[in-house]
């Protein structure tokens, strides 16, 4: 596959390591406008950089865009010329929905928005999918790119903003709750190395349990929750506290914010 990313600032450069560490590509465009800080991505074989969008199209069947919303419209309006009955286009831009897309470059396109996570980088990114009624017939392509980094799901493009909550901005809320066990660890007498490789692994272990088991994450908890026991009593004090509620809150004023950004 002729991949270019459009825009490889934080989540562009992300994608790029995990198709370099993937082997999922024959030719790897990355455009920036200024390229110095992804000058090194050139020592990788079939790797690409310019500053040029317009020569990152012309050489590439699939697009991937990584830019900020404030960008995309000037950059569509930039590349549409360009663009072939080749060309498949994967915006992960939040929250600029199809039609918008449609309207500037014509629906005729394979248009295909994903949602990604930073994950990307070490082929562990929860990805959705969407797509227009063109994009319809080239959605395999973006599920195979994204199954090589990853997990992908199509769903409704409604859907997107929640999923842009769920998966890119989870990442984050996962990191802090990582972080506030680690301290915990530390408080409990572990030097800051060792307490972060025990909330690391613990929460990679659970995560595993509940994708290899399917279950429920409540039957595992009972697992490990004895009657008086300490698993029950941290659990009741941390809930007593507002640890699921907290969660919850903060998941929908994420949710809240990202639908006032995209109505703008």
């Amino acid at each position: 596959m002729k991949i270019a990313i459009i825009g490889a600032g934080n989540l562009g450069v992300s994608i790029a390591k995990g198709l370099i560490f993937s082997n999922a590509f024959t030719t790897l465009y990355l455009s920036k406008r200024k390229i110095e800080d992804i000058q090194d991505f050139e020592e990788y074989a079939k790797v690409h950089v310019t500053s040029d969008n317009l020569e990152a199209v012309r050489n590439s069947d699939i697009l991937i865009f990584a830019v900020q919303p404030t960008q995309f419209e000037r950059i569509l309006e930039e590349i549409k010329d360009e663009l072939t009955d080749k060309h498949v286009l994967i915006s992960t831009v939040t929250g600029f929905k199809i039609p918008r897309i449609e309207e500037i470059i014509g629906q005729d396109h394979y248009i295909i928005r994903s949602m990604p996570n930073t994950a990307i980088a070490v082929g562990k990114s929860m990805t959705c999918l969407c797509s227009n009624e063109a994009g319809e017939k080239r959605i395999k392509i973006a599920e195979a790119i994204f199954n090589r980094l990853g997990t992908s799901i199509i769903i409704p493009e409604n859907k997107m903003q929640a999923a842009t909550v769920i998966c890119a901005s989870g990442v984050a809320f996962w990191m802090r709750l990582i972080r506030a066990t680690t301290q915990g660890a530390v408080q409990l007498g572990f030097d800051a190395k060792d307490a972060q490789e025990l909330s690391m692994q613990t929460c990679l272990g659970a995560a595993s349990l509940l994708i290899e088991s399917g279950k429920h994450p409540e039957e595992e908890i009972d697992k490990v929750t004895t009657p008086r026991g300490c698993t029950i009593e941290g659990l009741n004090e941390m809930e007593h506290n507002g640890l699921s509620s907290s969660l919850i809150k903060g998941i929908q004023a994420s949710f809240k914010k990202i639908n006032t950004i995209s109505d703008q």
